[in-house]
């Protein structure tokens, strides 16, 4: 399996890994849907800034995001795992033989 510092690398990104004690938001109710999606703003709060959420919709719901411990993320989404290193400001679409990433400058409030 691919590991953090080889995406970066791969996208020529800096490296910035989440800790295993950092929260996340993630769409517990989408998974199991194409494509995955990521994204991250800056890390605040004890987060990382990652939200993530599968299928077509990003809904408009409060509770779409459940708060999830980045330790807990293997047990729900394990290939998103190589990609939360990626800096702030970043975005991933995963599919089945698809990756695409991206900077997203107005994650970042550019």
């Amino acid at each position: 399996m691919t590991n953090q510092r080889e995406i970066c690398s791969k996208f020529k990104v800096e490296y910035v890994p989440c800790y295993k004690s950092d929260k996340l938001g993630i769409a517990i109710e989408s998974i199991g849907k194409q494509p995955i999606h990521g994204l991250r703003h800056k890390a605040e709060n004890g987060t990382c800034g990652w939200y993530i959420w599968c299928g077509e919709a990003l809904l408009n719901d409060p509770d779409f995001f459940k708060p999830l411990h980045v330790s807990h993320v293997n047990q729900y989404l394990p290939q998103v795992l190589p990609y939360l290193a990626l800096p702030p400001g970043h975005r991933f679409l995963l599919a089945d033989g698809y990756e695409d990433v991206w900077q997203d400058r107005k994650l970042l409030g550019i």
